[in-house]
């Protein structure tokens, strides 16, 4: 097992935001990265605009997440002058040289989305290779891939990744306070560092038990990031 001892602590992103009282409550939370999704095919879409308004809330060590699939350079430069510091996440198609054009040749921070099978199939996902092409992004991403973009709030088999990946590592796709933890204990060992990215796991529900996309309930973020702690607190006892 990979020595941990100085990869403790696990960054968090809480993405998909699109009010202000839930940027406030991430925030309260003590997330270190808000995500706002600049894909308008999904059900969290907000514009550049709406995007700027929000991160205009953020404190100072708080990164801003500008997620886009497909996009234009124009569009992305564009967007990222109206957003100070904010970071990139590519969860497309684009190929390693799209992704520096789009970010001034990788002088803008930004994360590619790696999309692992569900199922058996996840063992079948080169992440080393994928790591290697994409070496100039800040970390890789790692979501479930399902049918058109995003990973729909399911899981994959983390036990199917690479043992060790030259890496950091962002695992996303179907988290909750409830499985967060051993989703760590399982992926940290793997790779340089390791955050963590959850969307649907912390959004509120309709009188159906249903997501309402976009919005979050502060409560599950909060338990959330208990839960990400304790993870931290027991690795650290192990290392």
């Amino acid at each position: 097992m990979k020595n941990i001892a100085s990869t403790l602590r696990t960054r968090i992103k809480i993405c998909g935001l699109t009010r202000e009282q839930d940027v406030d409550a991430a925030v309260a939370a003590g997330v270190d990265a808000i995500g706002f999704v600049l894909y308008p095919k999904s059900p969290r879409a907000v514009t550049p605009e709406r995007a700027a308004e929000l991160a205009r809330r953020l404190p100072p060590f708080i990164t801003p997440v500008l997620l886009y699939v497909n996009a234009s350079a124009t569009e992305i430069i564009a967007a990222c002058a109206m957003i100070p510091g904010a970071t990139v996440q590519f969860h497309g198609d684009e190929s390693p040289q799209e992704c520096l054009t789009a970010t001034a040749g990788g002088v803008r921070p930004y994360l590619r989305a790696a999309r692992i099978p569900l199922g058996e199939g996840a063992a079948s996902f080169d992440l080393v290779k994928y790591a290697q092409d994409f070496s100039a992004a800040q970390a890789i991403l790692l979501d479930a891939h399902v049918d058109g973009f995003g990973g729909g709030g399911k899981t994959f088999n983390w036990s199917l990744l690479p043992p060790n990946v030259n890496a950091h590592l962002v695992l996303s796709g179907g988290l909750t306070p409830a499985n967060v933890g051993d989703g760590i204990a399982q992926v940290r060992p793997r790779c340089k560092t390791l955050a963590v990215d959850v969307s649907s796991g912390v959004e509120a529900l309709d009188a159906d038990g249903k997501p309402l996309r976009g919005i979050k309930d502060p409560e599950k973020i909060q338990q959330f990031v208990a839960a990400v702690r304790a993870a931290d607190q027991t690795l650290a006892g192990l290392k």
